[in-house]
């Protein structure tokens, strides 16, 4: 897949991992969208090394999809640990 394909991935993903983590999160939904393709590279790597399958199979394959969401998920999560502990100590 090309890096066009992954940014499309990455950007509704990124709204999905939203949806299914609800709650405000610093910088809106453009920040979460941008956490999206992060968290679709990074679903798509571990899918890879922890699973051993290659979860980037093509743009409509379903695997991808989890991957990609999952990956958005987990960076997400990460975000608001980090910039949550930041916002509170200021």
């Amino acid at each position: 897949m090309g890096i066009i394909a992954w940014i499309i991935i990455g950007l509704l993903a990124g709204i999905i991992a939203k949806a299914i983590v609800p709650g405000k999160d610093p910088g809106g939904i453009i920040v979460t969208m941008l956490l999206g393709i992060v968290g679709g590279l990074l679903g798509g790597f571990l899918g890879k090394v922890i699973f051993n399958v290659d979860s980037i199979d093509g743009f409509f394959d379903l695997s991808t999809w989890i991957a990609a969401i999952i990956g958005s998920v987990i960076v997400l999560l990460i975000y608001r640990l980090v910039t949550g502990r930041s916002r509170a100590h200021a």
